[in-house]
């Protein structure tokens, strides 16, 4: 999968080389900060601004010495910047640089997302509102229910990455947070005023307290809505392998001139980005809940959720990226077979409108038990004969007495099923002709 990724701008975001520029960052917008509230002499902070910088092999090769990241990466800064970097990291602690840092890339990361959801939903409302009276089957248990159409399917589909949407947004205002509290969080070696500084600079909210540490429960709702988003690409890549199946073939996945289904059987057409796309959400689900195991950490800070986070942040942030570029490249390809959806309504013989059979009767008067065991009976027969239903109700005496064939008929129009469907999309801001 990863080595056909084609979307480098997230993959980007964890390099090594972004991961020490925006350790940089926070460090120099701690010294802009400090020099001009006077506490680094301005000589000093010229020489820190112009000289900055760090080598990715070398900071390698430093920390392989001394066995700590930031350490390494200082030494490195240090070796750039010369006498002056001793104001570099100063009242900060490792985690003050690490977490902010951390902060910052979570935030465009779910900015990435977030246009990645935006694409997903354009998809979604092309088709929603090329099919809004495009009639089939809706299905309950599987089953045959009941009529809809596939433009409401698809306007559900843009509602729910409506709702993924705004999922995200709030769990990147819940990251966006930043500290430069020191050690255990009481701000004692560097004035609250320079955190809020640092934080304004790099986009971020100082957090209103911290330990050594942000504290893990933000990072673990932020792993969470990217697993309830990977859910819903799951629910619809469901969808859409259940309309693909050879029984019901109303949708298809684009299927490109060369592709092969089989090694075996040359006929298969299969829908392997949505299976994809299922199996991919199960990986997402996992990293939350690694995530979830991060929140207790030993009183003001342990590193056992570092190592985690090191693995589940960069990965769930690209495979949720990874995944929602499949979805709307599926959702936007997919070819739709409206002749196949109404070939499919008329399967049962129109058992699909036994419910207004049964309205139409209570309102004639008949006890509601009544009139659902004369229409249940004669759905039955259509089911073991293949007979219409209509002919089957007109002819029952019991019905007969309280409908005419011609009230029983208008129970079998479609449009009776549609007649919302505008409000609807009005409603989602979509147009449905």
């Amino acid at each position: 999968m990863i080595d056909r990724y084609t979307r480098p701008e997230m993959g980007a975001l964890w390099t090594d080389e972004r991961k020490f520029q925006t350790w940089l960052d926070v460090e120099l917008a701690a010294c802009a900060a400090m020099a001009q509230a006077g506490r680094i002499p301005r000589k000093d902070w010229t020489a820190i601004r112009r000289k900055a910088g760090f080598d990715v092999k070398r900071i390698r090769k430093i920390e392989a010495e001394v066995r700590h990241d930031v350490i390494a990466f200082l030494t490195n800064v240090a070796e750039h910047v010369g006498p002056a970097a001793r104001h570099v990291h100063k009242g900060l602690t490792s985690s003050d640089v690490v977490d902010t840092a951390l902060s910052v890339n979570l935030v465009k990361a779910a900015d990435l997302l977030l246009a990645d959801v935006d694409r997903v939903r354009a998809a979604a409302a092309r088709l929603a509102e090329k099919h809004a009276f495009t009639p089939m089957i809706g299905r309950s248990h599987g089953i045959h229910a009941e009529p809809t159409t596939f433009g409401l399917k698809m306007a559900l589909m843009y509602d729910e990455f409506g709702r993924a949407r705004a999922r995200l947004a709030a769990a990147r205002e819940t990251v966006r947070v930043g500290k430069l509290s020191g050690a255990v969080g009481t701000h004692a070696h560097l004035d609250p005023k320079i955190e809020a500084a640092v934080c304004k600079r790099l986009g971020l909210r100082p957090a209103a307290i911290s330990t050594q540490i942000l504290q893990r429960d933000r990072h673990a709702e932020f792993a969470a809505a990217l697993a309830l988003v990977g859910a819903s690409v799951e629910r619809w890549a469901q969808e859409f392998r259940h309309l693909q199946r050879t029984e019901v073939g109303e949708v298809e996945e684009f299927f490109g001139r060369g592709q092969k289904g089989s090694s075996a059987m040359p006929h298969k057409k299969n829908p392997v980005v949505g299976e994809q796309l299922c199996g991919l959400a199960r990986v997402l689900r996992g990293h939350a809940l690694a995530a979830l195991e991060n929140v207790a950490l030993w009183h003001e800070r342990d590193i056992s959720h570092s190592s985690a986070e090191r693995i589940i942040l960069p990965d769930a942030t690209i495979l949720l990226d990874y995944m929602l570029d499949k979805l709307a490249a599926l959702v936007a390809g997919l070819k739709v077979d409206a002749a196949r959806m109404r070939a499919n309504l008329d399967l049962t013989h129109g058992l699909i409108h036994s419910q207004q059979v049964l309205l139409l009767l209570v309102e004639k008067g008949v006890a509601r038990e009544d009139a659902y065991r004369w229409v249940q009976r004669n759905a039955l027969e259509a089911w073991r004969t293949g007979r219409p239903l209509l002919e089957l109700v007109a002819a029952d005496a019991d019905v007969a007495k309280k409908a005419s064939r011609g009230e029983l008929a208008a129970c079998f129009d479609l449009k009776r099923h549609f007649r919302d469907v505008k409000r609807t999309f009005r409603a989602l801001g979509l147009s449905a002709g």
